[in-house]
């Protein structure tokens, strides 16, 4: 079920560095090096078949951004925040 804007701002205080923008969340996570960015992403990408719940990805030089909505439910869910949450466990564990 989608949740309203209040919901996901609410939500978002929960989640440092996170943004609510165009119908999605999103967060850029910094990076010193390029094969940093990528062994990141490669941990969301294991993260997202686990959870069966796609985030859309940025690699930049530097950085990567990960964009979360649930296309079937034309916003944010709870299963973003549930993506979000784990991502951010996955930077931890770095």
């Amino acid at each position: 079920m989608r949740l309203s804007e209040a919901e996901v701002r609410e939500r978002l205080k929960g989640l440092p560095g996170w943004t609510y923008t165009g119908g999605r969340i999103e967060k850029r996570y910094p990076f010193r090096a390029f094969t940093d960015g990528l062994a990141f992403v490669n941990r969301v990408a294991a993260i997202a078949e686990a959870l069966d719940h796609h985030p859309d990805v940025l690699l930049q030089y530097g950085s990567v951004t990960l964009m979360c909505t649930t296309h079937s439910e034309k916003g944010v869910t709870e299963k973003d925040f549930e993506l979000a949450a784990r991502c951010e466990l996955a930077l931890a564990e770095e």
